[in-house]
């Protein structure tokens, strides 16, 4: 009971660390545009990132338990892979405080993969690593920010064109509010909706298709969030035929700060379903050896409780130490508006939960940080700040060496010692 204690500890670290640089990937682009203010995020945020690690969390946590590390290696050695996922989770946390530290939002995914990678090779050479898995993982850490930056960029260009731009931008945004609200709807329901609903009791609405059951959630969802976008529309008590003027700009942004808000909870549940992996796949794997003696091959099943753990951990970290990172992200590449920092986030979100449904481990400052490049292309690339992106870049680029070396090292110590 102490040693699983003492496991269960070191992964609440790396979860709280996880949750302090990685959560303000989720809210950073609200605060920079003044859409909430900074003890909102961290409530929203929380309440969102731990329903999404623990609906949402397990088919990643799967992926790096037994994905990255060749099972078949450790089984005649388990305690082996024990004590190097004891390394994985140490050497992670101590890499995230120090990020953190620096107001760095770097990559947990990089983090953990590294962690396994490294163990890996020390303790059974490199056949121990499955190469073909860390590619394609490798692969969707390229695409991601690729991806996020096109999705974002042209869903801004759309907002642009169609609403900011036009000469009576109010009756637009009426307009296109129905619209707003089913991309919105569209990007968490198609994604995510089927999967929860399918989790259901059998013996809840049985004569219900559980697709369709979904569709219809979704569409409820929709059409909620455009009645209650047209009263208080309504409620600006200003002409929607006005022509553009300051006012109108203002009153325009100040209604999509809500559709923001709404696309930043979307990015928390996405975090929370693909970055609780990080925490708790190790712990996963460490509590199946010590229960049964054995390696995980084919599939792991994460322990609810484990999954609760890991989104408690999230939140703690994220209250305690997350304000430094949210500003990096939401202030220092472009200056954002609730226009912007809309597509932005739901560009993330739509990203990062096409990766959780595939088991992906990908990195959502690499979503976020595309996406906000994607935008800033469009409003005005000069205003790009390169020095804030350089820095992010470098301590990506870092992040898989430091994690890989430290992780080696600590296993070293670790095996030498028991």
């Amino acid at each position: 009971m102490l040693f699983i204690g003492f496991v269960c500890c070191l992964a609440v670290y790396v979860a709280c660390n996880l949750g302090a640089n990685d959560v303000a990937n989720s809210m950073g682009t609200s605060v920079g545009s003044k859409a909430i203010t900074l003890k909102q995020a961290i409530v929203i945020a929380g309440i969102l990132e731990f329903t999404g690690a623990v609906l949402f969390g397990r088919q990643v946590s799967s992926t790096l338990a037994i994905s990255i590390a060749n099972p078949d290696l450790f089984v005649s050695q388990p305690q082996t892979l024990l004590l190097g996922m004891i390394a994985v989770l140490i050497s992670c946390g101590l890499w995230l405080q120090i990020a953190t530290t620096k107001n760095l939002p770097v990559a947990s995914s990089h983090a953990v993969v590294g962690a396994i990678a490294g163990f890996s090779w020390v303790a059974a050479g490199s056949s121990a690593v499955q190469w073909s898995a860390l590619g394609t993982i490798s692969l969707a850490w390229v695409i991601t920010p690729l991806l996020s930056a096109m999705v974002a960029a042209g869903f801004y260009l759309v907002i642009k064109r169609w609403i900011l731009e036009r000469d009576r931008p109010l009756a637009q945004l009426q307009q296109w509010m129905p619209w707003l609200s089913l991309i919105l709807v569209s990007v968490f329901g198609v994604i995510v909706l089927p999967s929860v609903v399918a989790t259901l009791p059998s013996t809840f609405l049985p004569e219900v298709p559980r697709h369709d059951f979904a569709l219809g959630l979704g569409g409820m969802a929709a059409l909620a969030i455009t009645l209650v976008g047209w009263r208080r529309l309504a409620a600006e008590k200003v002409d929607l035929d006005s022509i553009t003027n300051p006012q109108t700009t203002e009153v325009v942004e100040r209604q999509l700060a809500r559709f923001q808000l709404l696309s930043a909870c979307c990015v928390a549940f996405a975090h929370g379903s693909n970055d609780v992996g990080n925490a708790i796949a190790p712990l996963a794997t460490i509590l199946y050896i010590q229960s049964t003696g054995t390696v995980p091959q084919s599939s792991l099943e994460i322990p609810l409780w484990v999954l609760v753990l890991g989104g408690v951990g999230i939140v703690t970290g994220l209250a305690i130490w997350g304000k430094q990172v949210i500003a990096t992200i939401g202030e220092g590449i472009i200056k954002l508006e609730p226009s912007s920092g809309f597509a932005a986030e739901l560009a993330t979100a739509a990203t990062i939960l096409i990766a959780s449904s595939y088991g992906l481990p990908v990195s959502t400052s690499h979503a976020l940080v595309g996406a906000v490049v994607g935008v800033g292309l469009v409003k005005n690339w000069q205003a790009v700040r390169l020095d804030t992106l350089k820095s992010i870049g470098l301590a990506w680029v870092v992040t898989i060496p430091i994690a890989t070396i430290l992780s080696a090292a600590i296993f070293s110590g670790l095996r030498y010692f028991f």
